[in-house]
This record gives C-alpha cells, structure tokens and sequence, in this order.
C-alpha cells in the first residue's frame, strides 16, 4: 500500500475549497431377497454450469511465481518481520479476466488477480476477497503487480487464495470511468469476479475448503462494505461461505465523511466558512457546477494519473443531493448477517472516523447487535495511513480465530 491511495477524499475537499475561492442428488439400489446385496454406487457429482453473463470467465493466464523467500525478504526491509506476517508458501498469480457492470449498467470485461499458495496436492485453502485501497495508476493494479510486495501475494503467501478484482478503469478495462464511491458497480467488480474465480479453481484443481473472508482499508474498505451488502441483497450463494468481513478506514456513510472533510476545511479555513455552505453550490447553476468539476478533476487527479473518474459522485455532491448521496453512494444503513468487524482511527482526516460511528450506530439500530463492531486504531497518531499496519494485525488476528487449513 502506497502514499498514493489515501489522499482522494481529502484532496477533493481541498480543492473544492480551492475552486470555490476562485469561482446434488442421490439414488441406489438392491437385489431381490435372497440375492447378494451390490455395494452402493456414489451418485455422480453433478458439476454448476458455468455462469454466462456477469460472472462468466473469460480468460485467464499465470503471470509470475513468488518464492517465499521473496516475500520475507520484502516484509523485513518494510519492518514486518516480526509483526506477525509469516510467509509460509510461494505464491503463483493468475490475471483473469471476467464480465461485469458498469456504473450504467452495461457489460464490461474486467480483470483481476488470484493468488494461489503452493500447497500440497489437493490441500485445501479459505478464500479471502482483498479489496485494494485508491489507486491513480493502471501499473498498480493488482493483477498488473504481481509482486513480492503486492498484498494480495502476500496475503496469498499466509495459506490464502485471494481473490483480488482490479476494478473497472483499471486493467482489461482502461479507459473506462473507475465508479468511486458509486455502490453498484463498486459491489458488480467483487462479487463477479468472486463468481468468476470459483469457476477457474472448478477448472483447474483449485481447492478451497468452503470458506470465504472479505478485506480492504480506505476505498477497499467500502468496496468490501457494498460487495457485502450486495451478497446478502441478493441472497448469493457465496453467504453460505462468508464467516467475517474486516472493512478498515472506509467511506461507508459518504455524507457522513464529506461533511467531516468540509468541517476539517472550515477549522483549517475559516475565510471559506461560507463559501463551504452546501446550499450553496446548489444554486450556483448546473453550467457553473459543471466548470467546477472540471477544475476539480484537474486537481485531484497526480500528473501522471491514467485513471478516468466517473463524476456522478462529484456531482451529486455540488447539487447537494442528499438522496442521491444516500441511494447511490452510502452502504452504512443496513443490517448484516455476517460478522463485520470495522476498524478505524480516530485522527483520520482523509476518511474521518465519523463515517464508520456513524455505520456502527445504523447497523445495531437494525438490530445487527454483536455482529458488528468497531474497533479503534491505536497508533499515534491515529491516522489514515498510519492505521494501515494495525488494520492489517488486526485483519489477520479476525481471520486467524476462525480460519482453517492455513
């Protein structure tokens, strides 16, 4: 995880204030009495047919073969060498490439990575859905960085298959608008790509052992959180799998965060008090707000960024569409079936800690009670991105109490 993926959020706050200052089945069978009695014969076991449409595989290709000893030797110069990361096992990725939704709905091919620990023949791993955190370049996808230090692999390196989606806008499908902070799409990249990963393990002797765990900090953290919540919307079969969901440092409650980046601005800005009031940029007129965009973009993106946003986020922000906000962005006001155990700090001023409160008090007012949490980051300070190796202990120490066959 890199100084690059944390800022996004902060970094639209700042430069709106910038801006605005400047304008199976079974059967048997026996012989009569008397007869010698034939042992059973098993029912053939009946294979699913693969999926067609969103979900459906098609492509896939081994990109590289991580030893162990790379992956240790990338964790000791990090300082994670006795942090509690043990490599185990040489990792061997695989790009897929699988179909899904874009942020209109329409079918896009996307891709990403599965990390594969060499194991034994026929031993068995959990699954583990890691969600990666902002990105701005194409080259660090995870399936485009199949690296010693790529989490995905390291995570893998730890008995792991991990299932790691690029997103669309980056991978098979550059170019495309990368759907930040829109929930549908957002969600369609992991639990396609979930769907399309089970189809290449039938395919290629992938054993895993039934049981499945989902992760990722900042943007990941909400990907994780709208994939979660659209599993258990649609009644997935993948539930029957999911034993605990680790969203860290996410976005969940996205009025919730903006409105605690613009409060931060106001305290950093007093000047700008006014200029922030979200009425407004309501009725700064719909030519006015779009110019506004622009320049926004302009500034949020690095200079050497080849991504492509899709706007709408923005866009409902500077209409001050509280509804739009809420139906198409937030993923906090639900209540989950399945552990899910958040974690955040407290200092984070690029996604406040407000956001994932806020989730916590939604989820138990529905009556998830002890099914969910929230647990705080205590480094100091407690920070987006110096929460980042507490969010991976505790991460590892949720999956640890309950995983099997690492």
């Amino acid at each position: 995880m890199t100084t690059r993926t944390a800022s996004l959020l902060t970094r639209f706050a700042l430069m709106l204030a910038l801006a605005l200052s400047l304008g199976a089945c079974g059967g048997g069978g026996g012989g009569g009495e008397g007869a010698p009695t034939e042992p059973e014969t098993p029912p053939p076991q009946v294979q699913p047919a693969d999926p067609t449409g969103p979900g459906e595989l098609k492509s896939s290709s081994m990109i590289a073969e991580i030893p162990a000893a790379e992956i240790v030797k990338v964790l000791n110069g990090a300082g994670f060498g006795s942090a509690g990361f043990m490599p185990r096992y040489a990792v061997r990725a695989h790009r897929l490439e699988y179909l899904t939704t874009d942020a209109d709905g329409q079918p896009v091919q996307a891709s990403g990575l599965v990390a594969v620990p060499v194991k034994a023949a026929g031993a068995k791993s959990p699954v583990l859905g890691y969600q990666h955190a902002t990105i701005f370049r194409d080259a660090e996808a995870p399936s485009n960085n199949a690296t010693p230090s790529e989490l995905s692999v390291v995570l893998a390196s730890l008995g792991f298959v991990v299932v790691a989606p690029d997103y669309v806008g980056y991978g098979a499908s550059k170019g495309r608008p990368h759907p930040y902070l829109l929930s549908g799409p957002s969600a369609a990249a992991v639990t396609d790509f979930l769907t399309a990963a089970a189809t290449w393990r039938r395919h290629n002797a992938v054993a895993d052992n039934g049981q499945l765990f989902l992760t990722g900090y900042s943007e990941g953290g909400y990907v994780t959180m709208a994939a979660h919540r659209a599993l258990q919307a649609a009644g997935s079969g993948l539930l029957a799998g999911l034993h605990v969901v680790v969203p860290g440092g996410g976005p969940y409650d996205v009025q919730a965060t903006l409105d605690g980046i613009l409060d931060m601005v106001r305290d950093e800005v007093p000047v700008l008090g006014a200029l922030l009031d979200p009425g407004l940029l309501r009725h700064l007129g719909s030519s006015l707000r779009r110019e506004l965009r622009e320049e926004l973009l302009k500034r949020l993106l690095p200079e050497d960024a080849d991504v492509v946003l899709d706007t709408r986020f923005i866009d409902f922000f500077l209409a001050d569409d509280v509804q739009a906000i809420a139906r198409i962005s937030s993923v906090h006001e639900w209540k989950p079936e399945v552990p899910v155990r958040m974690f955040h700090g407290r200092d984070d001023r690029t996604v406040p800690y407000n956001s994932a409160s806020s989730t916590l008090y939604h989820m138990q007012s529905r009556g998830a009670g002890d099914l969910v949490s929230l647990t705080d980051c205590t480094a100091v300070p407690a920070s987006h991105l110096g929460c980042v190796p507490g969010y991976l202990l505790f991460m590892l120490s949720q999956f640890a109490a309950v995983a099997r066959d690492l």
